[in-house]
């Protein structure tokens, strides 16, 4: 992302410069425009589409006492809700940008590479932390953990909870609001084949999980990764104030491995395992279910073809670090040895200067 210059000519209006200046008021208008619509009879069925959640279904349950439980399931309805959310998190974006990041990389003074490298780990650090926190409740209230069976066990999931389903809306909203955000935040060419790699790759998963009902299992995959990605962008804001403190991408680089073990082991026995021996097999698009050999091979494959990628864009990171740390190593070595070779031709110049004005009889009584 490159510096804003703030200048006190105003850029014409409808221009990019115009636009990308004020992004934040114009996406805001069109938010409200949705909010203002539920106030009025005519308008109302059409905003609650984008504001409010979809598909809701009621379940009676007939134990002692009678009481309606109240879930949902996805259908096409759900991408207006998603297009109403990534409107707000461009706002909650350009929030954090102007009265957090802009503030201290003021105060840092950093570098055009720095800065960039600071905003995007400020802003991820943000999303993973509150995502994770997210997930993790649900992950406890939804007894995941301590019932690791549940993850295939009364397959296809086609019911979730409010929480649930509004935790999968937000994340497509989310990585679908970074696509603006690259031209919102004037993102720089060789660094956009970059970001679009990751984006689609995170779009690809959250809507796979939660169009085939894989939605617990990709509950749990999500903590996860968004656990290690947070300690590598908070090792990364750390190491920015202070390029001393490195621990934490020590720390982080043992995690992203068993992070990806994790990952792998918990597909295969879900997919690989928990699915191929369920009594429900077979595809029914109406019942939403969707074990098939097919369709547990190709979600295998695309995760394990997922974590292959990022462990071979980790090592390259790690081996591209030890070879800089190699280099700075050798350069420090080189520096004390330069330094007194340059003493020594110094002291033996002088030398030479001091007997040069001597007789031979008197240079020869000096060496005796």
């Amino acid at each position: 992302m490159a510096i804003r210059k703030k200048t006190n000519k105003n850029p014409p209006m409808l221009s990019h410069e115009f636009v990308i200046q004020n992004h934040a008021d114009i996406v805001s208008c069109l938010a409200m425009v949705f909010l203002l619509g539920l106030m009025f009879e005519v308008t109302s069925k059409f905003a609650v589409l984008f504001i409010t959640v979809q598909y809701n279904v009621t379940i009676t349950t007939n134990e002692l006492e009678e009481t309606t439980v109240n879930h949902f399931h996805h259908g096409i309805k759900d991408l207006a809700t998603t297009f109403f959310y990534m409107l707000v998190a461009v706002i909650m974006h350009a929030i954090i940008q102007e009265y957090v990041l802009d503030k201290i990389n003021r105060k840092k003074h950093f570098s055009k590479t720095k800065h960039s490298k600071f905003n995007e780990s400020g802003q991820l650090s943000t999303f993973y932390l509150f995502s994770f926190g997210w997930g993790a409740s649900l992950l406890l209230s939804e007894n995941l953990l301590s019932n690791p069976v549940s993850l295939w066990e009364g397959y296809p999931h086609t019911l979730m909870p409010f929480q649930l389903k509004f935790f999968f809306v937000c994340q497509l909203a989310y990585w679908l609001h970074a696509l603006p955000e690259l031209y919102f935040q004037k993102t720089k060419k060789e660094d956009i084949p970059r970001q679009l790699v990751y984006i689609f790759l995170y779009l690809v998963h959250i809507a796979g999980a939660y169009i085939l009902n894989l939605n617990r299992l990709g509950l749990v995959l999500l903590v996860l990764h968004y656990f290690v990605e947070l300690l590598f962008h908070v090792s990364r804001l750390i190491y920015f104030s202070n390029e001393s403190r490195q621990t934490g991408f020590t720390i982080w680089a043992v995690l992203f491995v068993l992070g990806r073990l994790l990952t792998l082991s918990l597909s295969v026995l879900t997919v690989g395992f928990g699915l191929a021996t369920s009594e429900n097999q077979g595809f029914d698009l109406a019942a939403g279910n969707f074990n098939v050999i097919f369709v547990r091979i190709t979600v295998l494959a695309t995760i394990c073809i997922t974590q292959a990628f990022m462990m071979w864009k980790f090592i390259n990171f790690q081996l591209r670090r030890w070879r800089e740390h190699a280099q700075a190593q050798t350069l420090k070595k080189k520096a004390p040895s330069k330094s007194k070779s340059k003493k020594d031709k110094a002291n033996g110049v002088n030398g030479v200067n001091a007997h040069a004005g001597d007789s031979p009889k008197a240079r020869k009584e000096k060496s005796s």
